[in-house]
């Protein structure tokens, strides 16, 4: 089967198409045909060096929406199915052709629900869904503001958001987006590049609950809380460090609660699939390209060029 991987790590060009052998399925895995996954920030970090790697060669890919190839663990062949956890597959991750996953990972995905709606979703909207109602707790009435407004986690928690009755302030770096943030039903737009999103806040008496992304914006997202205001912690796509005023985070009372990608569950991807199916909630997809294009892929997300998710499809 062909994979796209890295043997190195370095830029966009050290992924590189390549034949690899078939996986064997354990006695708990089910053998995928995959059809579609996506780029995310981590297969970034992993390309490039700034997080480690179990081995090399190795192929990135979390999210695999594909096919069952054989009857197995009580999945039947031909079956349509969705694992966010394909980076520990075997065969490797939703880069490559087939990948032999563990039954107890694997969502089914609904009717109307395409391969590429299947794996832009699952992960994104069910981090942003982790953060948002397990961790966060978030209310209807309340007001909650989501950094990254158009990234794949932070759109899909814009929706689910809105769903749930909250009131949206979000954050962009350009006016393009922006206009993309206003077509979601955000009630407040910042652009963080020139307004202060402490002020943004405290303009509405505060927010009560924050998804950042960040990580490096800790500071701000305490400064835009109300009184016993509550941070989730899902990203650090600005570094694993931030520099906190634990005065002002000491006397608003705020909670710092931790997060992100490993604390989402199949129970929560399957339920946003059944979102997806009923329109409730719809993932951006920026493009759809071939796996073979992934470094192009790369390309453009490190560049901020994409709004939503960029998919990688098999076989077109």
């Amino acid at each position: 089967m062909k994979a796209v991987q890295f043997s190195r790590c370095g830029d966009p060009e050290v992924l590189q198409v390549a034949e690899v052998p078939d996986p064997m399925p354990g006695p708990e895995d089910v053998l995928i045909d995959v059809k579609a996954t996506t780029v995310n920030r981590l297969d970034i970090f992993q390309r490039n060096g700034s997080r480690p790697v179990p081995s090399l060669p190795f192929t990135p890919g979390l999210e695999a929406a594909g096919v069952v190839m054989r009857d197995s663990q009580g999945f039947q062949v031909g079956e349509r199915v969705l694992t966010t956890r394909a980076a520990g597959a075997r065969g490797g991750g939703g880069y490559a052709g087939r990948i032999a996953a563990p039954a107890r990972d694997l969502v089914r995905i609904p009717d109307g629900v395409s391969f590429e709606q299947a794996a832009a979703a699952g992960l994104a909207a069910s981090t942003a869904w982790t953060g948002l109602f397990d961790i966060g707790q978030l209310r209807e009435g309340e007001r909650v503001l989501i950094w990254g407004g158009t990234s794949g986690v932070g759109s899909m928690a814009i929706q689910l958001a809105k769903q749930a009755g909250a009131w949206v302030l979000a954050t962009t770096g350009s006016e393009s987006k922006a206009d993309t943030l206003r077509r979601l039903g955000v009630d407040m737009i910042v652009n963080y590049k020139g307004q202060s999103i402490g002020e943004a806040a405290r303009s509405v008496n505060g927010v009560h609950l924050v998804l950042e992304l960040v990580g490096a914006t800790l500071q701000e997202s305490i400064d835009a809380c109300a009184p016993e205001g509550r941070v989730v912690l899902i990203g650090n796509l600005g570094g694993q460090k931030a520099t906190v005023d634990t005065q002002s985070w000491r006397l608003k009372r705020v909670n710092v609660l931790g997060g992100g990608l490993m604390h989402t569950t199949p129970e929560n991807e399957e339920h946003i699939l059944n979102l997806v199916a009923k329109k409730t909630v719809q993932p951006l997809i920026s493009e759809i390209l071939p796996v073979e294009q992934a470094a192009e892929a790369h390309r453009k997300l490190e560049a901020h060029q994409i709004i939503g998710k960029i998919v990688l499809v098999h076989g077109k």
